[in-house]
């Protein structure tokens, strides 16, 4: 249905007759209205009066006080705040940073006149740190390390310290240097890697405590230790070098240690049987001159018997020690004496000592004495 219909016209501002706007000071009666019965205001005065009455009423002290208490309201809404668990709030005033830290929870501060800062204090963070450096014995080292860290001081951390993050790589590279320039390449790769961290994290910790940055270094990893890419080969050579020194070194040590004890041991059974000659020609001394005092003795009572006994010992020692005899025979040749009976002794002696001859050998050298004889029957004929 159309609105300008003659028979009942539907005017959307509630006027039928009038096609012009709403009255501006109606509106605002009915809002004043709407305000003064929900804070405990009078309503309106009626409907038949005036604009100037109306527009004084609208700036009452009622409609002012009603504003400035919904515009309290809401100023000291926006005060209130609430902090994490992991979080810890840091009170400025004007600027001026307040000595109470805020704990977690719900807290209030007056809007304009506080600031806060919320600062997490149980995050592990991490900061990344490589470089190259000199070692105590100048040989240059790659070094790759990650420091991890807490906020263990938050009022340190934001008001003593502009930027805390750079100051931490500061004093990091400051206490990296300060203990791989006391170190040997050695140590800082090999030997004393986990003791290098940790004097590389006492030392930052120290820095840090005195700079007042409020970070605690929980742990410092090494990631990579060893020399630039531009010397590795002769870094590896040089290794190469070092483990054939050690395994030569070890291999001189494992001869020693077998060597020294055998030389020891022969040495020792040196001088046992220097010890053993020694009182076995002391003894074989003591002896013969025990021998020649009897000998002496014997002689004094009897010299031809004696003399007679000794020759015919002499005799004894010199025919045993010989295979052959000649006999000088007095108007003829000399005649060869062979006695086949020291001769087979003496064979027989000399199987037993050596073990290793057969009875063979002792049938063969019987056929060569008799075979000689044979041939040396003509000789003694004649």
């Amino acid at each position: 249905m159309a609105w300008d219909d003659d028979k009942k016209p539907n005017d959307p501002w509630g006027q039928a007759g009038d096609q012009g706007p709403p009255d501006l000071d109606e509106t605002f009666r009915k809002l004043k209205g709407a305000l003064g019965s929900l804070f405990g205001g009078g309503g309106s005065s009626g409907g038949n009066s005036s604009g100037s009455s109306g527009k004084g009423r609208f700036f009452s002290p009622t409609w002012i006080g009603g504003i400035v208490v919904v515009v309290l309201l809401i100023y000291l809404a926006f005060g209130i705040y609430q902090i994490d668990a992991q979080e810890r709030g840091v009170v400025f005033l004007f600027g001026k940073v307040q000595d109470d830290v805020k704990q977690p929870g719900l807290n209030f501060l007056l809007p304009g006149v506080y600031s806060l800062e919320r600062v997490n204090v149980t995050r592990v963070n991490s900061s990344a740190h490589e470089g190259q450096m000199l070692t105590e014995d100048e040989n240059i080292v790659k070094i790759s390390l990650v420091v991890q860290f807490i906020v263990e001081d938050p009022i340190s951390h934001l008001v003593q310290i502009r930027t805390p993050t750079e100051s931490l790589k500061q004093a990091t590279e400051s206490a990296l240097r300060h203990v791989v320039g006391s170190s040997t390449m050695d140590s800082v790769i090999t030997e004393g890697r986990e003791i290098f961290g940790t004097e590389v994290q006492a030392r930052l910790q120290e820095y840090l405590d005195r700079y007042q940055t409020g970070i605690r270094v929980s742990k410092v990893n090494i990631d990579f230790v060893g020399p630039p890419a531009e010397v590795q080969d002769a870094f590896d050579d040089v290794q190469k070098a070092k483990e054939d020194e050690v395994r030569f070194t070890n291999n001189a040590t494992a001869y020693a240690e077998q060597i020294v004890p055998e030389a020891r041991g022969i040495a020792q059974q040196a001088i046992e049987e220097a010890n053993a000659y020694r009182d076995q020609v002391i003894a074989s001394a003591e002896g013969e001159a025990e021998r020649f005092s009897k000998l002496l003795a014997q002689y004094q009572i009897s010299p031809a018997v004696t003399r007679d006994r000794l020759y015919i010992e002499a005799l004894e020692t010199v025919m045993s020690a010989t295979s052959k005899v000649v006999v000088d025979v007095e108007g003829g040749n000399n005649l060869m004496y062979l006695p086949l009976d020291q001769l087979q002794r003496q064979a027989a002696g000399a199987i037993v000592n050596s073990r290793t001859s057969s009875d063979s050998l002792v049938d063969e050298a019987a056929d060569r004495v008799l075979e000689r004889l044979q041939s040396r029957t003509p000789t003694i004929n004649r």
